[in-house]
């Protein structure tokens, strides 16, 4: 059976979009002021008026953006280019790992796709670290699965 679909409601599209971005509707009754335009759009105040508590923000802001970073990675150098990464096991077959411009150059399996003229972002994975990662599970140097929170707990 042929369905066919209906096109979009284009008038009420537009009027939702410009609402959307703090425009007005002309058949909308109660016009709000417009507020005054600074050139730039805060979430949150910057709390100018208060450095300290600007800069507390600044440095909370900072610790939970590190934490999110960095939580549960553990350095794992690759046994074949010794390039080093950061890797957190987060299941048996779910392992996050975070290269570095210096591991990417580093790799010798990255290198040689770079020689054939791939990008090394293209490639799934580095089969010699994969092994180096299970290495360094089995000398205990690396969990299995994450005990760390997750960056959102804490």
């Amino acid at each position: 059976m042929n369905q066919r679909k209906e096109a979009p409601d284009i008038d009420r599209l537009s009027r939702s979009m410009v609402l959307l971005h703090g425009g007005h509707d002309d058949d909308d009754e109660h016009h709000e002021p417009s507020r005054p335009s600074s050139g730039s759009w805060r979430k949150a105040p910057d709390y100018a008026s208060d450095p300290d508590r600007a800069a507390a923000i600044r440095a909370a802001s900072q610790a939970d953006r590190d934490r999110y970073l960095t939580s549960g990675l553990t350095p794992v150098d690759c046994r074949f280019c010794h390039a080093t990464v950061a890797v957190k096991k987060l299941g048996p077959e779910h392992t996050a790992v975070q290269w570095n411009s210096d591991a990417t150059q580093r790799c010798a399996v990255f290198a040689e796709a770079r020689a054939e003229g791939k990008q090394s972002s293209q490639l799934r994975a580095c089969p010699r670290l994969s092994d180096s990662i299970k290495h360094a599970i089995a000398e205990g140097c690396l969990e299995a699965v994450s005990t760390a929170p997750s960056p959102g707990d804490g």
